[in-house]
């Protein structure tokens, strides 16, 4: 089999084996807006087969594997939102890496994006340790919870729009049932900028009209007690470049420790 089936004993599988499966967008819909808990949603969310070419790459992805991780066991399934269920900080990215969280079976976990991610949220409070490895390595968020707004691994990190209309309805209800908590949301590039607007407004933030555009360090009131602040993604493309840099991510999440108290 190509991907870790649940309930098998994979560390913080979120789902058992009757977690109900959603096989097209109408039950991703149903499922999502039935989930009456985060963690009823995150078991729902990874189990979810509604995309035909997402299941495909992702199982095929888990079986291939990279040279380098030839010996390690995939995941590859969806990856759900993971951190506090009531947390100060929200992060949101786009999608997961095929050989980063679709292996790991955690969000922004075992690529270089996440090793820039994840230290620069333990330097800033927001982590207990400086590295992400893998699932049940001993890591946890405080006050934060990180999500994708694509919950499987897209072929060459580009979900079709259908894929991503499709997976809309997990991050809303997400968003809906964490945000009494939230306090500031970091959004990781302009691709998530755009997913996130709808779910705001569908949640009932106070958004500006027309959308602002997105760019690193933009911070915007959105209603609710809750601020908004764009980062560019730490990607190799951007780290290599000096786009992104080490102080520049912590600026950001500095900012964030002061806003979700």
């Amino acid at each position: 089999m190509s991907f870790v089936p649940p309930g098998t004993g994979w560390p913080d599988d979120p789902a058992a084996a009757d977690t109900p499966v959603a096989h097209d967008p109408a039950e991703v819909a149903d499922l999502a807006a039935s989930a009456r808990t985060v963690a009823e949603l995150s078991a729902r969310q990874s189990v979810c087969r509604a995309c035909p070419r997402l299941v495909t790459w992702r199982e095929e992805v888990a079986e291939v594997k990279r040279r380098s991780f030839a010996d390690e066991t995939y995941w590859g399934r969806p990856i759900a939102g993971w951190g506090a269920e009531k947390p100060g900080l929200l992060i949101v990215g786009l999608a997961p890496a095929a050989h980063g969280g679709n292996r790991t079976g955690r969000i922004f976990t075992g690529d270089r994006s996440g090793d820039w991610l994840f230290a620069s949220l333990f330097r800033t409070g927001f982590a207990v340790q400086e590295t992400s490895v893998r699932a049940g390595d001993g890591q946890r968020l405080v006050n934060a919870r990180m999500l994708a707004s694509v919950r499987c691994a897209p072929p060459a990190n580009k979900p079709e729009p259908g894929e991503r209309a499709a997976c809309y309805p997990w991050l809303a209800r997400e968003l809906a049932l964490v945000s009494p908590s939230v306090r500031v949301i970091v959004v990781l590039g302009g691709f998530a900028w755009q997913a996130l607007w709808p779910a705001l407004r569908e949640a009932g933030y106070d958004l500006p009209s027309p959308r602002p555009a997105f760019g690193h360090g933009v911070e915007i009131g959105i209603g609710r007690g809750a601020t908004l602040i764009g980062s560019y993604h730490p990607s190799q493309q951007n780290t290599f470049t000096g786009r992104v840099t080490a102080q520049m991510l912590d600026d950001i999440f500095a900012r964030a420790a002061t806003l979700a108290v």
